[in-house]
Order: structure tokens, then C-alpha cells, then sequence
């Protein structure tokens, strides 16, 4: 089953992503660069609660 997840900005803090992962296959938090457009650059996003 999937859930929703959201990625929050690890720089400036703001919650830019919903999207859904796996649990079982993906139990830990999710690390993915995406585009910040707060920053407006690529930085690193982390799964928020």
C-alpha cells in the first residue's frame, strides 16, 4: 500500500512535495534533491511528518 508523503526543503524549511512511496519496500525517510523554487536552486529535500 502506499502513502503520502511530504518533502520538505532542507535549507530554507518550506514544504514544496506530496508525493507517495512504498513502505515496505522504502521503511526509512526518503532523501531526494529536487528544485526548491523558494531557493530557486536544486537543493536537498527530506520526508517530513
Amino acid at each position: 500500500m502506499r502513502t503520502k508523503i511530504t518533502l520538505a526543503c532542507t535549507e530554507c524549511k518550506q514544504r514544496n512535495y506530496d508525493i507517495t512511496k512504498e513502505k515496505r519496500k522504502h521503511p526509512e525517510r526518503m532523501e531526494i534533491k529536487k528544485y526548491c523554487r523558494f531557493c530557486k536552486r536544486h537543493t536537498l529535500h527530506k520526508e517530513t511528518k
